[in-house]
Order: C-alpha cells, then sequence, then structure tokens
C-alpha cells in the first residue's frame, strides 16, 4: 500500500516514515501545502497522513499576496475534496479540541488521531479506513483457500500459516483487495517502493514467482504484457 505523509515536523516525519516502511507501507513524504498539492494532483496514494499544522511551503501560494496565511492541512484535504479526489485521508494532528475534529471531519477526512500516539492505533485506523473505503465489512482478505490478516499480517493457505516477506505480503494484499482487478508492474511497483528506494527491474516478478511457489502456481494469473490478478480479469482504472 502507498501511502503520503504530510508532516512538517522533521522528527516525527523521519521516525514515522521508518517505522511505517517497516510495517510493509511504500511511504513517501512532503513538508508543506504546496509539496502537497503539487504531489497529490500528479501521483496517486492509497491513503494520505495528513498534519494540519503546516507551513505554505514554496510555488505561487508562497509568492501570491492574495493567498491565505492561515492555509495549513485543511487547505490540502478541501483541495482534494473539492476536485472530486476521493483518496482517504487520516488526520495527525495535536489539535485535540473538539471543535477542530469536527471541522477536520467535515472538511473530508476520513478519520483524526490525535497526537502523540500509538503506531499500533495508527496501524489499526488505517486498515478500518481502507476497509470502509473498498466497502468491506470484514477485516480478513481472502480469495480461495487463501486468507490474510491486514492485523496481524498472517497468511494461510487451507488453513496453513504461509511465512511471506514484508514486500510480498505488500503484493498479495495489493491483488486480494481487488479480486479481479489487473494490476500492472508500475501499479503494483507504486505500492511496493517509495521515493528514493531503489526499484529492481525484475522486483514484482520475483515476488509474484515466490508467492506462486507457496500459494500454488495458479493462484496469482497473469495477462502477458498488461498485468496480473486473482479471480476473473477486469482491467483497474490508472
Amino acid at each position: 500500500m502507498r501511502l503520503l505523509l504530510v508532516e512538517d515536523d522533521r522528527m516525527i516525519g523521519e521516525g514515522l516514515r521508518a517505522a511505517l516502511r517497516l510495517e510493509g507501507f511504500a511511504v513517501d513524504w512532503v513538508r508543506d501545502v504546496a509539496a502537497a498539492q503539487t504531489t497529490l494532483a500528479s501521483e496517486r496514494f492509497d491513503l494520505v497522513l495528513l498534519d494540519l499544522g503546516l507551513p505554505p511551503g514554496g510555488g505561487a501560494a508562497a509568492n501570491d499576496p492574495k493567498a491565505d496565511p492561515t492555509s495549513d492541512g485543511l487547505t490540502v484535504l478541501r483541495g482534494m475534496r473539492a476536485r472530486q479526489d476521493q483518496t482517504p485521508v487520516i488526520v495527525l494532528t495535536a489539535r485535540d479540541g473538539a471543535g477542530e475534529r469536527v471541522k477536520g471531519l467535515d472538511s473530508g477526512a476520513d478519520d483524526y488521531i490525535v497526537k502523540p500516539f500509538e503506531l499500533d492505533e495508527l496501524n489499526a485506523r488505517i486498515r478500518a479506513v481502507m476497509r470502509r473505503h473498498s466497502g468491506r465489512g470484514q477485516a480478513l482478505l481472502s480469495f480461495g483457500a487463501v486468507t490474510l490478516d491486514p492485523a496481524t499480517r498472517q497468511v494461510t493457505l487451507n488453513g496453513q500459516p504461509v511465512v511471506l516477506s514484508a514486500r510480498e505480503l505488500a503484493v498479495l494484499e495489493a491483488l486480494l483487495q481487488r479480486p479481479g482487478a489487473l494490476l500492472s508492474r508500475a501499479q503494483l511497483e507504486d505500492r511496493l517502493y517509495g521515493w528514493g528506494e531503489e526499484i529492481e527491474s525484475n522486483a514484482v516478478s520475483v515476488y509474484i514467482h515466490q508467492l506462486r511457489r507457496k500459494l500454488g502456481a495458479d493462484f496469482i494469473q497473469n495477462v502477458r504484457g498488461v498485468g496480473y490478478y486473482v479471480g476473473s480479469a477486469k482491467a483497474e482504472g490508472p
């Protein structure tokens, strides 16, 4: 799963990015309003973690005398929703007043978590938001004899545990979240790697090969030159 972290505090940002990557997420990080707006306008993410207390940053917003000097994370959030960007957003902030929470949720946030928070709670909220966004009521992801529990990162085949690497889990989770969706190599790479991480040319093929070896040669199908899927294939939008 590919996340965009929008956080201006360097210590918090570096720590959170490192921790989330250890959990198997691909995490990109920006630190101001302008960078967040530019990134969200040009790239696709599965979920956004958005701080509210952000500086305006560079670009036109910083040089425009008419720009709102109070622009912050809510500016980013409202802009997303105004252009019909429905990417799930979890607000991360030290603003813990009830009025602030209401303002964030009414502006289009899917959830709101107050700093400081435990990583386990953030992971649970990410899973809950993604379940709601995908229309799934149950926590487990499954297809056929394969089941993945996102909370424990455990995979079973016919009820028996299967040991997978973090990147194998990320590929499997992407496929199980949308059974039948045809995911291209580039779409899977987006879910595996953040900015600055080296992408090996055959990485996706290697992970698919390992998953087939562990879960069954026919579990993951592919359309040559197009992508991979589980179930009955159907094209997914870019």
